[in-house]
């Protein structure tokens, strides 16, 4: 009966923690290290395909769709505005500096003032902890503009300064109002704003601002306590919505966009702000070891991880403590 029992206790024992060079046990021994090194790579390819679409537009290697128009049509009449309210260089720079350096401060706060523990096989809390945050940003940026590019490139829609800058007017085209022109002959010596003149929808500053904007916004809920002052975390995620809403809309003033170009730009970049932010950035999730570049802990002990894994492959003697101590007296009843 003892050989039995023995066999019931030693054959669920869990396996040991692979060794180092010095003989003792650690995450890092073996294959762990080398496979998350080799997810970190997968994560970075990721990145770069994600962007694909997006240089492909903006190095113009596409071309968008010849779409054609219809004689007096007026949404298409307005003229073109030199200055924007907010130039392109300003939207990137604001949108990843600002959501950049907050993540960064912040991750950098609870890693310093928060004891936050990292599960990353890199050594440095800094380096991992933003690694996590940032990554996660960045591929959002990606999918979002690349959605926001094909999205141009496929529709092919005329911005509301198209005839302007196309140098024509429908006297010279001499159509009857109403009729369809598919190919239009434009006048404007440089291909280069014909081009971007038919990339009206959606708004790419429209999804770009409410994108960064509302997962500012989120990672604030995450990450700033309320327990102080409890309307400073609302009022600073509702002027990072206006501010977004303010971008957005003055492309419509600008003469750039549609208004539903903007309404969808708007969508877009809430939907992937949400898709992120809670699907996946671990803001919003309780830390779980897995199979992953943030998936190993550095501050556990090898006896702690190894009761981690006991309870895991053992749960009906790892159930509750009075169990543990029913198991206990029968053993020991039998020993003697």
């Amino acid at each position: 009966m003892l050989g039995a029992m023995h066999e019931k206790y030693t054959l669920t024992s869990p396996e040991r923690l692979p060794r180092d060079a010095e003989g003792k046990e650690s995450v890092f021994a073996g294959g762990a290290l080398p496979k998350r090194r080799m997810l970190v790579g997968l994560d970075v390819i990721c990145l770069l395909v994600a962007s694909i679409p997006f240089f492909a537009c903006e190095l113009k290697a596409v071309t968008p769709y010849q779409r054609g128009l219809f004689c007096g049509d007026s949404s298409i009449t307005y003229p073109y505005l030199d200055s924007e309210a907010i130039p392109d260089g300003l939207l990137i720079a604001g949108g990843i500096i600002i959501t950049g350096l907050t993540i960064a401060l912040g991750e950098c706060c609870r890693v310093r003032f928060c004891g936050v523990k990292s599960r990353a096989f890199v050594r440095n809390l800094y380096v991992s902890t933003l690694y996590k945050e940032l990554g996660s940003f960045l591929f959002g940026c990606c999918v979002g503009q690349s959605m926001t590019n094909v999205a141009k490139l496929c529709v092919g829609r005329l911005r509301p300064h198209f005839l302007s800058v196309c140098n024509i007017t429908y006297t010279s085209l001499n159509c009857t109002v109403g009729t369809y022109i598919p190919h239009i002959t434009c006048k404007q010596p440089d291909h280069a704003m014909v081009e971007e003149a038919r990339k009206s929808f959606f708004s790419g500053h429209a999804s770009f601002a409410m994108y960064t904007m509302l997962y500012l916004a989120f990672y604030l809920q995450a990450r700033l306590s309320g327990s102080g002052a409890r309307l400073l975390r609302p009022l600073l995620q509702l002027l990072l919505v206006l501010l977004a809403l303010y971008t957005g809309l003055s492309r419509i003033s600008d003469y750039r966009h549609h208004p539903g170009d903007v309404l969808t730009g708007f969508l877009q970049g809430a939907l992937t702000a949400c898709w992120v932010a809670f699907y996946i950035s671990s803001m919003f999730k309780s830390s779980q070891p897995g199979l992953s570049p943030t998936s190993v802990s550095l501050d556990v002990s090898p006896s702690s991880q190894q009761t981690d894994v006991s309870s895991a492959s053992q749960p009906s003697f790892m159930i509750s403590a009075g169990e543990k101590e029913s198991e206990g007296e029968r053993l020991s009843v039998l020993l003697r």
